[in-house]
């Protein structure tokens, strides 16, 4: 009898130990509970001891821009960090076009003309897919809607869905090696062979003569080249979740050509990065870039300029990050800088109406009334 049950407990050890490596793996049932659960545990452990979490900085003075011209001279200055003083890409255009493709994950699409793939080659082998959305009923107006590291684009079908709606057309991205994506095997001098497949490999490539940050900027100015030559837009905006919110922020702090910015989840400033949820990938952390233009260079960057916004949207309750109101350290001082420049506008929003790692309906309602006025 007694071995009878030490059996029994046994299977049942092994079978919650299984079943909660698929959990964490396929983020089954319990998974998104307990992920909420943590989230809301460390959002109150950092809100009744943040002395642990953050240290208190003058913000003012981390601010670089006092003027004018120090924004073109950081927008220089990044420029050739990431293209290695080689310039903009202003002529390069995508390595081949296929229009009126078929994803039959797209058929239940309303709203929808036709589906064009953008394809674009860079340096060892690294490519970016995108898929350029464009609506039966056209306002003239693009959104460049950028997913995360949570994988393909099509993670965001809702949100482009969305936006075709709204008569926009849609030019979606999935980050660097992920989504349609390729991993491709490298072979480097002193380190040999192995396959990109973590933003954190990247680092094997950096030298004096290349940086991979490249490779989030470059699909994005190669795509817009070929759009201003075959279409007439009338306006360019971003749209990014989580490691695409970072990159509409750096991207769109680089190129004029962008209108409006909306990060969702995207980033905080280094010194907030302490704190548990708030850790990044590589290229979220990576030194040079952030010692030519921070966190809060770039967002008055983005900012900055005639009809030009960018907005932050961070949800309160996220399970992955940037969760919580930390934004309150440097909402203020970006916004007095952005005032005495006399032009663009700078705003944040907390989404309190879930416990995830998304876009929501709220979030798009703010972007959507945020691009009409």
């Amino acid at each position: 009898m007694k071995k009878n049950i030490l059996i029994l407990i046994i299977i049942l050890i092994i079978s919650i130990f299984i079943y909660s490596v698929f959990t964490g793996t396929y983020k089954i049932f319990p998974y998104h509970v307990l992920d909420s659960i943590k989230s809301i545990i460390l959002n109150e452990k950092i809100k009744s001891n943040p002395q642990n979490m953050v240290y208190e900085n003058n913000v003012s003075e981390l601010i670089q821009i006092k003027d004018n011209n120090d924004i073109s001279k950081l927008r220089n200055n990044l420029t050739n960090f990431i293209w290695k003083n080689n310039g903009f890409p202003n002529s390069k255009l995508p390595a081949s076009v296929n229009q009126d493709i078929s994803n039959s994950l797209y058929d239940d699409f309303s709203n929808l003309k036709r589906i064009d793939q953008l394809n674009i080659e860079m340096e060892y082998d690294v490519n970016s897919i995108s898929y350029l959305f464009i609506p039966e009923s056209s306002n003239d107006k693009l959104i460049i809607y950028h997913q995360g590291h949570g994988g393909d684009f099509y993670k965001g079908k809702a949100t482009i869905q969305h936006f075709l709606e709204q008569n926009y057309s849609v030019l979606a991205f999935s980050m660097p090696l992920l989504g349609m994506n390729e991993q491709p095997v490298v072979d480097l001098p002193n380190i040999g062979k192995f396959k990109l497949d973590k933003h954190t490999h990247f680092r094997f490539l950096d030298t004096s003569d290349f940086s991979p940050i490249k490779f989030f900027m470059e699909p994005i100015a190669v795509s817009l080249n070929y759009l201003d030559e075959n279409y007439h837009f009338s306006s360019y905006h971003m749209v990014g979740l989580s490691g695409g919110g970072w990159t509409v922020t750096v991207y769109s702090a680089i190129d004029d050509r962008i209108s409006q910015t909306y990060s969702v989840a995207g980033s905080v400033p280094i010194y907030l990065r302490t704190i548990p949820l708030n850790f990044g990938d590589y290229e979220q952390w990576h030194p040079e870039l952030y010692r030519i233009a921070n966190y809060l260079d770039l967002y008055i960057m983005n900012s900055y300029g005639e009809n030009r916004k960018f907005i932050q949207i961070f949800n309160k309750y996220d399970s992955c990050c940037f969760s919580g109101e930390f934004y309150k350290t440097y909402e203020t001082e970006v916004k007095d800088t952005l005032s005495k420049l006399d032009s663009g506008h700078f705003d944040i929003f907390l989404d309190d109406t879930h416990k995830t790692h998304k876009i929501s309906d709220y979030a798009l309602e703010i972007i959507t009334q945020s691009m009409l006025d």
